[in-house]
């Protein structure tokens, strides 16, 4: 019997895997997919995210990021980070990084597909494997949340989806912009010396160029110089009942998941994922769903506050400008996520 098994190679589950193994558990991850894995990500990692995978022993080629800017018009607001910088990186980049440190502390990584999850009180069998633990990491739209009977109806929300894709362009900022419209959001993050990410968020369904057309400014400077196809997610917001079931925790985007509109989703895969680990070497799972819910308070409150303001065209167009009045309070806040 195994001490670990993780379903979902993503970032959070090889973290997961990763401090395991740190900690002397034997740990298996489950993955259907080969790596390096791409998908629709706003590929900006905020300074604690950065700290917490070099402390993974896991280094990324990207470029640094200063601070975050919020652009409507004529009117803009900017926070630089304190301390060390942010980084815009590659998924594929982040992901291959990964797993090769998973690889490197002995994680073994096989192809397969967790579906059907059995507890006694002493174990979990799953995918023809049997361990003491589970970690389901398997994404925004986790069947395992589901499966454990974790996964909660998401209210009466606005659905939002999010878009993604690379341009040959070199980055005119250190910065993550983020372009406003009344519709929604575009993010803008260099990830290399010639190339940025533009992802839009919105609760329109329309095209990725349709999207674009509300911030003009920003659509003239890429100038058609598109290097990849659209990747496409959503609905973004997902919610869970608990963070745990017996001795299954949920990590990363599986366990709940708000909005990409604060670009903190590796951050807060790394410190869930962490969280997890340390529990479970404790003996402590029953204690992970409280200290999910501390580490990600601030994010939680901040990202509603947020969509409150923006769910209407009236007050999103207000955001930017009360930004660019207060700008010790955006500090503030850029400062309480990073």
């Amino acid at each position: 019997m195994i001490d670990l098994l993780v379903a979902g190679g993503g970032p959070a589950g090889l973290a997961a895997a990763i401090h395991a193994a740190r900690v002397g558990m034997e740990a298996v991850v489950v993955e259907p997919r080969a790596t390096p894995v791409d998908k629709a990500c706003g590929e900006g990692i905020m300074p604690s995210g950065v700290a917490a995978l070099r402390s993974l022993g896991v280094e990324v080629s990207g470029h640094d990021l200063r601070g975050i800017r919020y652009l409507a018009g004529a009117r803009r607001a900017e926070a630089t980070f304190h301390g060390s910088p942010g980084l815009g990186v590659r998924r594929t980049e982040l992901h291959a990084a990964l797993y090769q440190r998973a690889v490197e502390l002995g994680v073994r990584i096989v192809p397969g597909k967790v579906g059907e999850i059995r507890q006694a009180h002493d174990r979990v069998s799953a995918a023809g494997l049997t361990a003491r633990w589970l970690i389901a990491a398997d994404g925004l739209h986790s069947p395992l949340r589901r499966e454990l009977g974790l996964d909660r109806p998401g209210g009466a929300y606005p659905r939002r989806y999010g878009m993604r894709r690379h341009y040959r362009i070199a980055p005119w900022t250190d910065f993550v912009e983020v372009h406003w419209s009344r519709h929604g959001e575009a993010y803008v993050t260099p990830v290399g010396d010639n190339l940025v990410g533009v992802a839009v968020l919105s609760r329109d369904r329309c095209s990725y160029d349709e999207h674009l057309t509300a911030f003009p400014a920003l659509a003239a400077l890429l100038g058609g110089r598109g290097a990849n196809s659209v990747r496409g997610a959503g609905p973004l917001r997902q919610r869970a009942r608990s963070q745990r079931a017996g001795r299954a925790l949920l990590v990363g985007d599986a366990a709940g998941y708000v909005d990409a509109l604060t670009g903190e989703g590796i951050a807060l895969a790394m410190a869930t994922a962490a969280a997890a680990v340390r529990c479970l070497a404790a003996v402590r799972p029953q204690a992970y769903p409280a200290q999910w819910a501390r580490l990600t308070r601030r994010h939680r409150l901040l990202t509603e506050g947020l969509l409150r303001a923006a769910r209407y065209p009236a007050t999103a167009r207000l955001i930017v400008p009360a930004a660019h009045r207060a700008p010790a309070a955006f500090r503030a806040a850029v400062h309480a996520l990073q």
